[in-house]
């Protein structure tokens, strides 16, 4: 069985299929089967370092957010510091401060191996590099690991396999979020492909857009939004470029670029490259920003230009605040997009592609309208909270042995859409 066609029956497949109901007919906080039972609610704490604002971060926090309560007891561990998701987590939701200052913090992983035993936590579901701290501190305990890798980068660099190799032995599972990351952690991680889940990361939808921190420039019907890190992956580059023959038709036309800065070299090249371009009118550099949902519900169209990506968080919330999205046809990108059903999809470091697109966009606000709302529709029944932690929770009981639900059949995943057709 290839690992590709494992996942995609296992899990999307189904994320799919259990659509058939009504949103809102999932409620995480019912009380309802377990607890009618007199069944002990499962302890699961989820692991990350920080709750900066970025994509796995707002993955756990989502996450630990919509579990139903009914199967399970809340917990959310910060191996390092807090951030600005800290006042979305829920209120029920029992937290752990580890305030690490080092890799090798002996006295992190002790507290951290007491508050486990002392809650009896059951799942240690664990975000990117906590994978390492979980396992060091469930030493001889008998909860189950479940990793949760993020970045689809992962599996373009194989100098990373061999610590994940010793990191992921013996774990309960891991999540993917990209089938090219999960054949990674097959072939180069030696983990079992049964042990292995790719499914969609969650967005939520009810999360009320903040107030502005500032005054937005641009006007509206102009503005054109990038959601993603400063680093070189991202490729800003492409996307300026294309931005300076957007301008030639669309005069008015302003590009945001929000997001953490992870390469402080990259992003100066970055403004750089704004200034060489005469840009400096129609791009404006945010940032990192706390206001990203007001600033989304403030633009008019949604863009990424990675080179590579697993499955970007930064798209999903094009879609979660309708906004219509462009995005490169790398990682799960196409997915996202439905094959280009729900949005434009263009082939990596295509300037002339991208820059058409969005023209196309901008000129256009019946076409905007049109992929907005079909966007924001499969994101709602596909990629909701909602309907991503069902999965889950199937999968937390499958591995902790508590019911054999059958396993789907294996189905080939589509052909990857490399470009789309504008006419």
């Amino acid at each position: 069985m290839s690992v590709n066609g494992y996942f995609r029956g296992s899990v999307l497949d189904r994320v799919q299929a259990s659509n058939s109901g009504p949103e809102d007919s999932y409620n995480p906080y019912a009380e309802n089967s377990c607890a009618a039972r007199g069944r002990k609610r499962i302890a699961v704490m989820h692991v990350i370092d920080t709750l900066a604002a970025a994509g796995a971060e707002r993955v756990a926090v989502n996450i630990v957010n919509h579990l139903p309560r009914d199967k399970y007891a809340p917990y959310l561990c910060t191996t390092r510091a807090d951030g600005p998701l800290d006042e979305l987590v829920a209120s029920d939701v029992v937290r752990l401060r580890l305030q690490r200052t080092s890799r090798f913090d002996l006295d992190a992983v002790m507290r951290l191996r007491q508050f486990i035993r002392s809650n009896d936590i059951r799942i240690l579901h664990a975000h990117s590099a906590s994978l390492f701290i979980a396992q060091v501190a469930t030493i001889g305990m008998d909860t189950k690991i479940v990793w949760h890798a993020h970045y689809g980068r992962y599996a373009l660099d194989d100098q990373r396999a061999y610590h994940y190799r010793l990191g992921t032995r013996g774990i309960g599972g891991v999540f993917t979020v990209s089938q090219e990351m999960a054949e990674w952690c097959s072939r180069r991680l030696r983990v079992p492909p049964q042990s292995i889940w790719y499914l969609p990361n969650p967005v939520s939808l009810d999360e009320s857009a903040t107030t502005l921190t500032s005054a937005l420039p641009g006007k509206k019907g102009t503005r054109i939004v990038c959601l993603a890190k400063f680093r070189p992956e991202k490729d800003h580059f492409t996307l300026l470029r294309a931005m300076s023959r957007v301008v030639r038709d669309v005069p008015g036309a302003h590009l945001l670029l929000a997001g953490r800065t992870n390469d402080q070299s990259y992003r100066e090249q970055v403004e750089s490259q704004c200034f060489a371009l005469g840009l400096e009118n129609n791009v404006s550099i945010l940032g990192e920003r706390h206001d990203v949902s007001a600033i989304l519900q403030s633009c008019d169209l949604g863009v990424l230009s990675s080179i590579s990506e697993g499955l970007p968080m930064s798209l999903l919330e094009y879609g979660a605040a309708g906004l219509p999205a462009i995005a490169t046809a790398v990682g799960q990108c196409s997915e996202v997009l439905d094959n280009g059903r729900t949005g434009v999809l263009v082939p990596p470091s295509n300037v002339e592609a991208l820059a058409k697109a969005m023209t196309l966009f901008l000129q256009s606000p019946e076409r905007r309208r049109q992929f907005a709302d079909r966007f924001r529709e499969r994101v709602t029944k596909v990629f909701s909270s909602q309907t991503v932690v069902r999965q889950i929770s199937d999968i937390y009981e499958t591995i902790l042995g508590q019911h054999t639900r059958g396993r789907a059949h294996s189905r080939s995943a589509p052909d990857v859409v490399t470009s789309q057709t504008l006419s």
